[in-house]
């Protein structure tokens, strides 16, 4: 008999949280500790791939399927963890997940080969894409709603912290230890997040163990293929040239065709793989879409930040990721009072302050963002934007279960979920190629002047070639090189002409989700989710 059941007399009734007689502050602690790991686990490795590729003989190019594998399998599972929470029992799949998640952590720390680490860390994206979203709906079952704000935010403070520390704590540990400790350190917090799992964490009625219903084997194979070729096209699409690759085309035309038979597949289930009726809700639908819209915010700018001051300022990858940090503190000193805020307030009255700060933020970057920047300006930069981020996560978390029955919540935790990881790795492909493409674009408007009958290029040419002749240079190895520098200040000019454009274009879309509150219905002030 499991746990759950065996305690199920002392449990409190569900609508006032169910917590098997523990303090529901302790399951939020303990549920958070794995997620924590998981999805920093989704951005650690970033930095250590030069020296994986070092090590394991392999090349730059084929080091990035340790990301890619990872982002894959992990994209594969989140839509369908709610299906196997329901099948298996919710605490049951949360601590397999766990336990997989640890042990090919501890494979991937001790992998002989490229190829060995590829396939772990396949298993690790497996385990890793159950973990948040049975953390969000054990959350959601353990906290009454008037609560429920306080507990999303510790979830919080573990999805939107992990990625902003992600790329120094990775550094770090690269720097100074070795690359097969990014892998190793979960192995330990895995290990007790087990143990206290066990102990204390308990399944309510609606999320025990539900009867064999048949397994739909389709919707299975449309949303794995569908998703795992979203995936490789986002993932790999700016290093293939897009469409120009007949691979990358050929993966497009797959996740179309698959992930649109998925939907309509689907519909006509009596046991969906993944409940797509949940989307006829507005503040559902539109929810995802507004997380969806955060996940790209959030991933793209942890992106575009540190790049800027690595390619531009010449920063090393940890004092990059440093400039990052600050703004993760922010967040968390900002969450709890969020928490607190949406049981009192109207989630979408923050949900508008929090974009209309973030876009705000977004244009402030865009007109003190330049390359003779100190490094406290780059500081203030991402913590001014990080006040808009933590006034966005636990209200939309809170928005997205109004108006659907406790039963559904493993599945509405998976697809929200979903949203953020998809809206992340859209993010991170929308700004590495708008920045590319940009750079291309300013570079060949700058070039136009490089002439030489444009007064502004040949005085700047003629005063570098003139200081290098006195370092002994000859008027013709001096000119040259005045002309190779001239050049690469017009490339780094491109390139931070290009960095404004991307922040102008993110600045823009996330003002535009303020308009799309006005199709969600006010949530009701401490009521419990309804099937209405």
């Amino acid at each position: 008999m499991s746990a759950a059941g065996g305690d199920a007399g002392k449990q409190t009734p569900p609508a006032e949280g169910w917590t098997g007689g523990h303090n529901p502050w302790t399951i939020a602690l303990v549920v958070t500790l794995a997620t924590f790991m998981e999805v920093l686990d989704t951005s650690i490795a970033n930095v250590s791939l030069p020296h994986i590729a070092g090590n394991l003989s392999a090349t730059q190019d084929e080091s990035t399927w340790v990301l890619t594998s990872y982002l894959v399998s992990n994209a594969v599972i989140l839509p369908l963890s709610g299906w196997f929470a329901n099948r298996i029992g919710r605490k049951r799949f949360y601590m397999i997940s766990v336990a997989l998640f640890t042990g090919s952590s501890l494979l991937c720390g001790l992998a002989p080969s490229l190829g060995v680490l590829v396939a772990c860390r396949i298993l690790q994206g497996i385990g890793g894409g159950g973990l948040a979203p049975s953390e969000q709906s054990i959350l959601a079952d353990t906290f009454p709603p008037k609560k429920r704000g306080m507990a999303f935010a510790i979830y919080g403070m573990a999805v939107v912290l992990a990625p902003a520390i992600g790329p120094t704590l990775g550094g770090f540990i690269t720097d100074h230890y070795s690359w097969r400790w990014v892998f190793l350190i979960n192995v330990p917090v895995g290990i007790t997040s087990l143990l206290l799992t066990a102990r204390v964490v308990t399944d309510p009625p609606h999320a025990r163990r539900a009867g064999r219903a048949p397994i739909d084997f389709v919707g299975f194979g449309l949303i794995a293929l569908g998703l795992a070729a979203l995936e490789l096209v986002l993932d790999k699409g700016q290093e293939d040239n897009w469409f120009d690759s007949a691979f990358i085309t050929g993966a497009a035309l797959t996740a179309a065709v698959a992930l649109v038979s998925f939907v309509l597949w689907e519909r006509k289930q009596k046991n969906p793989v993944v409940d797509v009726s949940l989307f006829r809700n507005r503040n559902f639908a539109t929810a995802n879409v507004l997380m969806l819209t955060l996940g790209l915010t959030l991933y793209g700018t942890t992106v575009l930040l540190p790049q800027y001051l690595q390619v531009l300022m010449g920063y090393s990858a940890q004092q990059a990721g440093m400039a990052l940090s600050p703004g993760g503190f922010v967040v968390i000193a900002f969450l709890p009072i969020v928490g607190q805020l949406v049981s009192r307030v109207d989630a979408r009255w923050l949900i508008g302050f929090g974009f209309t700060v973030l876009s705000l933020s977004m244009f402030y970057m865009g007109t003190h963002l330049y390359p003779g920047m100190d490094f406290r300006t780059a500081v203030s930069l991402r913590a001014f934007q990080s006040v808009g981020l933590a006034f966005l996560f636990v209200p939309i978390n809170n928005l997205v279960f109004v108006g659907v029955p406790p039963e559904k919540s493993n599945s509405v935790s998976g697809i929200v979920n979903l949203a953020r990881n998809m809206g992340g790795d859209i993010g991170i492909a929308f700004v590495t190629t708008l920045v590319a493409r940009r750079s291309q674009f300013h570079q060949s408007r700058l070039v136009a002047h490089a002439t030489a009958f444009d007064a502004g290029f040949g005085a700047a040419r003629d005063n570098l070639a003139h200081g290098l002749t006195r370092f002994g240079l000859q008027s013709s190895e001096a000119a040259r090189r005045a002309f190779a520098i001239v050049y690469r200040q017009v490339q780094a000019q491109a390139a931070a002409l290009a960095y404004l454009d991307v922040i102008r274009v993110l600045a823009i879309m996330t003002l535009l989700m303020i308009p799309l509150l006005l199709l969600t219905r006010r949530p009701p002030a401490n009521a419990a989710p309804s099937a209405h």
